[in-house]
């Protein structure tokens, strides 16, 4: 584990070739408190906010929101400790502007993430921001003196639930990518006693990967290092081991079809994609899709493909990193979602199932 964040887990076979390894991240896009949030304004106290990764931040008006993360603090002995903190209830919500106030509200009107986007918490001014985190701490039993830091985050109290009148969809906050990290913990713990299986679930993805606990880190390669000393043995490890990198991919949405290439549209339920890019946005090629295309044959599971619009961009994933840092051969899958990066993300109810069918094969 590292910054108490991004994670490994492997199996230790007898003998091995090579891993086949799965990747994912645990973080995703949210509005994260900044070091000195509290703002009080027009007898309502709020909370200063600062977008993390590529939010969509218009969901995030008229949602009740809770507030967790984790408080270093000085603990009674006298020493820097830390902990998770939850308040498990709504404490804050952005309030849209009224229409009758912004009559082009439905045409025109955009969000300003400075401006637009500061929660509210209470009215009147007598509030104190480290007190309120203190009692938090108390509340599990932690005794603290003094509000060190924070990294808090402001988060959606609606809970996952299955939509559709057949129970189609999931609807859930963070789809993308902890429902990829769920399922490559499931393949993880049902392997059998001779499978190499290596498990990353890697920090920081939504914002470049480049820290100690992202992809672009030492975090795989100081693991690999450990497994295998001998640099010559690990060598032929790296090259005999593939990466799948698991995150969300997207579905064709039927309201806006003419964002995706009509060749390359993923439906929700039709089976998990492959994501391919000429430019190298994703890691995928002929050997490595060939490889899960035979694993998904054995599994009886459909494949579908994704390749962004030549006229738009594309985005990345930790597939290109990992290949590049490690010299892995590495493939790009993902589940087929909507509403990506939204508070609140959908995808089907059989792909989950339908990816670990496939992994569980390769």
């Amino acid at each position: 584990i590292r910054n108490g964040s991004s994670i490994i887990a492997f199996t230790t076979p007898k003998e091995r070739l090579g891993y086949t390894m799965f990747g994912a991240h645990t973080d995703s896009p949210n509005l994260k408190l900044k070091p000195n949030p509290v703002i009080k304004k027009e007898h309502t106290i709020q909370l200063g906010v600062e977008p993390y990764g590529g939010v969509l931040l218009n969901p995030w008006f008229d949602r009740d929101l809770a507030m967790a993360g984790r408080v270093a603090y000085v603990n009674e002995a006298g020493s820097i400790d830390e902990a998770i903190v939850d308040s498990k209830k709504a404490i804050a919500i952005i309030p849209s502007l009224a229409i009758h106030l912004d009559k082009t509200a439905n045409s025109e009107r955009s969000v300003n993430a400075q401006t637009d986007i500061v929660p509210m918490i209470a009215t009147g001014n007598n509030f104190d921001f480290d007190t309120f985190v203190l009692g938090l701490l108390d509340a599990q039993g932690i005794k603290a003196k003094q509000v060190l830091s924070h990294e808090l985050s402001l988060y959606d109290m609606q809970k996952a639930s299955y939509v559709g009148i057949g129970d189609d969809f999931i609807a859930s906050a963070r789809l993308d990518n902890l429902l990829s990290c769920f399922v490559i913990t499931k393949r993880l713990c049902d392997a059998k006693e001779n499978e190499a299986l290596l498990m990353v679930c890697s920090d920081h993805e939504e914002v470049g990967s480049e820290s100690a606990a992202g992809a672009a880190g030492s975090f795989v390669e100081n693991v690999l290092d450990r497994i295998e000393n001998n640099h010559e043995k690990q060598m032929h490890l790296r090259r005999a081991s593939l990466m799948v990198s698991c995150d969300n991919a997207h579905a064709i949405h039927p309201n806006f079809s003419s964002k995706h290439d009509a060749n390359h549209a993923p439906h929700i339920n039709k089976g998990i994609v492959v994501k391919v890019n000429a430019n190298q946005r994703y890691a995928s090629n002929s050997r490595t899709i060939s490889r899960f295309t035979l694993a998904a044959q054995k599994a009886k599971e459909p494949l579908q493909e994704f390749v962004t619009r030549s006229d738009m961009g594309c985005g990345s994933t930790i597939g290109p990193i990992t290949a590049t840092r490690l010299g892995i051969e590495t493939l790009d899958i993902g589940i087929p979602t909507f509403a990506m990066h939204s508070i609140r993300e959908l995808c089907g109810y059989d792909d989950a199932y339908a990816l670990l069918s496939i992994l569980k094969a390769l």
